[in-house]
């Protein structure tokens, strides 16, 4: 697959170096998922472009267990599969930390 490709968005607000470095050792942890993009936002937070919801979705609660923060996930439909006829969604999760 292309590394363009995303399937949802983890926003970071208000990060710190301990919660970048827990998120990049968590794709390290699992080599089959990927940041496609990473968009640094004037406000100080970050948008991760990421391949996989399921993995998405974890990893927000795995933030939520280890740091003291907000926590909010959402979806928005983005297309039908052409094979399938199932309506695909890409996931948002936002952390924001206190």
């Amino acid at each position: 697959m292309a590394n363009e490709y995303f399937e949802g968005i983890l926003q970071i607000r208000n990060p710190d170096d301990e919660v970048l470095r827990f998120i990049k050792n968590q794709f390290k942890k699992n080599p089959k998922e990927w940041i496609a993009k990473t968009v640094e936002l004037k406000s100080g937070g970050i948008d991760y472009y990421v391949s996989s919801n399921k993995f998405l979705r974890e990893l927000g609660r795995k933030l939520k267990k280890a740091f003291k923060g907000e926590l909010k996930e959402s979806k928005k439909f983005h297309s039908i599969n052409r094979q399938t006829s199932k309506m695909v969604y890409r996931g948002t999760v936002l952390f924001r930390l206190e």
